[in-house]
């Protein structure tokens, strides 16, 4: 649902009603793992079995990845889907509200990559 925003907006109530909605959504998305689940679960185009995205999210622990993935399963980022066999076989996906996160994601790695070239910044790494 996007919405042509009024940025010049003088109420200080809408104001606050939008810095709360960024202040959620960060809030979300915190955490040096989340970010990182997401994109590879955007770049498998295909939900990742645990031990698939254990091997793609680099440096991650398994205890720390599994309190990620419970954490944007419980905030609507992501699904996780159980498959009735042995040994049993568990799926995570982007849900739809996950996906929507995409031009917003898209935005920020647009943001950074131009900070970092008015910076004067050549460094890949954030």
């Amino acid at each position: 649902m996007m919405v042509d925003r009024d940025w010049q907006c003088a109420d200080p109530k809408q104001q606050l009603v939008w810095a709360t909605a960024t202040s959620e959504t960060l809030r979300v998305l915190e955490g040096k793992w989340k970010i990182v689940i997401i994109f590879q679960l955007f770049a498998a185009k295909a939900p990742l079995r645990f031990s698939e995205l254990e091997r793609r999210v680099e440096g991650v622990n398994q205890k720390m990845l599994i309190q990620q993935l419970k954490e944007l399963e419980k905030d609507g980022i992501l699904t996780r889907t159980i498959y009735p066999q042995v040994p049993p076989k568990v799926e995570y996906a982007l849900s739809e509200m996950g996906v929507a996160l995409g031009p917003s994601i898209e935005a920020l790695v647009d943001w950074t990559l131009m900070r970092r070239e008015v910076m004067g910044e050549t460094s890949q790494n954030p």
